[in-house]
């Protein structure tokens, strides 16, 4: 277990600032997020490890030669254990606790080896990816883009848009998960769970 605030002094973490072109808006840092506040406080959660990193520069290399002007942008990088916590306490018991790892188990996220990204455009805007970040509802699961396709709840420009994030991630040699296009791992999770340490 490593405190939150000892992560500046680790040469094990980057942050966030130093990815070569990977720029960042931490949703939980501020109110635009499921929970419409601040979750991070004064905690600075804008670190990866340097494992994770690696991979994202890799990604957003990736991306920039197969689709020139077009960028990740990162939404969520190191969670603490301690905020984790907190989510859990406010949802359990809810619909989206599915959408969230119990504090037992934890969260990948408090490994600093979980993102949660989306795409900007050439122009800088963000790609329209069918729902939005954090958006807890069957849209957001990658799982059923056959069905949404066939229903008409994505279109083909919105499951493309995810279908080059999933490919940018997987070239970092990230993997996504069912439920969230904009979640990605890296690394398997047990063994970042037995091989590092929880940040608290």
């Amino acid at each position: 277990m490593m405190r939150a605030e000892d992560i500046a002094a680790s040469p094990d973490f980057r942050p966030l600032a130093s990815l070569r072109g990977v720029p960042f808006d931490l949703r939980y840092a501020g109110a635009n997020n499921f929970a419409g506040r601040d979750l991070y406080g004064a905690l600075d959660c804008a670190w990866l490890r340097r494992e994770a990193a690696a991979g994202l520069e890799q990604a957003a290399a990736w991306l920039a030669a197969q689709r020139p002007g077009w960028r990740i942008l990162v939404l969520d990088a190191l969670r603490p254990q301690r905020v984790q916590e907190a989510i859990w306490a406010d949802i359990a018991g809810t619909w989206m606790e599915h959408y969230f790892a119990p504090p037992e188990r934890g969260s990948i996220h408090s490994f600093g080896m979980a993102v949660d990204v989306t795409l900007i455009d050439a122009q800088g805007r963000e790609a329209d990816m069918g729902s939005g970040f954090d958006e807890m509802t069957p849209a957001s699961h990658p799982a059923l883009h056959a069905q949404h396709l066939a229903s008409g709840v994505l279109t083909e420009a919105q499951v493309r848009a995810r279908q080059w994030l999933h490919e940018a991630m997987t070239q970092g040699g990230f993997h996504g998960i069912p439920t969230e296009w904009w979640h990605f791992d890296h690394g398997e999770r047990e063994r970042v769970r037995r091989e590092w340490p929880r940040i608290y």
